[in-house]
């Protein structure tokens, strides 16, 4: 049986280098905040000029990432078409898996920019809101199987709120967007099979 594709996957590799900038990542993450914003919002949000932010909107439209919305106003503004993005290097040819590989390391990199000014500004946020920000990790051994069910197990955590994401009248009161970020990686080089499978 195979296996479900993930959510808006993107396998061609001009899409996956057009994604390969912080900037382009800011701004994806500022529409699904904000559902539509201009090129001004998010050079407020980002601390990038308008005519850069501009630039940039363009080219994820140029690669079908965000499209025109309805609006007012002199300046227009911008939604996604896909809420979600996906990628893997799994069935790509090495063209495609350069290109995931640099999506790969400009994600991580955006991601832990994000995480570091969250954390420098816990202090000037509300005392009840400060315990949010931070991270955990530990290191466990585990199958492949094991693996991937606690990558569907932690996505499914996550997947319970979504629908917050596009419908407001499902928002508590009191509820803000919060970045998840869920990661996982072989802490070595493979070496060969275990002790344990050589002796048996």
């Amino acid at each position: 049986m195979q296996e479900p594709q993930p959510k808006g996957l993107i396998t061609e590799p001009q899409r996956l280098r057009a994604l390969s900038h912080p900037t382009r990542l800011a701004m994806l993450e500022i529409l699904a905040i904000d559902d539509s914003a201009t090129a001004t919002r998010c050079a407020e949000l980002t601390g990038e000029s308008v005519a850069s932010c501009s630039y940039h909107l363009g080219m994820l439209a140029k690669y079908g990432f965000v499209e025109p919305a309805e609006g007012s106003g002199r300046e227009k503004p911008w939604r996604l078409l896909q809420r979600n993005q996906s990628w893997t290097a799994e069935g790509m040819d090495p063209e495609g898996e350069l290109a995931v590989e640099a999506l790969n390391a400009t994600y991580v990199d955006h991601t832990a920019e994000e995480m570091k000014a969250a954390l420098r500004r816990s202090s000037r946020e509300p005392e009840e809101w400060r315990r949010v920000n931070g991270s955990s990790g530990a290191s466990v051994y585990l199958t492949v199987d094991e693996a991937l069910a606690l990558r569907d197990e932690l996505l499914a955590i996550a997947e319970r709120y979504e629908a917050r994401a596009t419908d407001p009248s499902l928002r508590p009161a009191g509820s803000r967007p919060v970045r998840l970020f869920l990661a996982r990686w072989l802490a070595r080089p493979y070496d060969g099979p275990a002790h344990d499978e050589e002796s048996s």
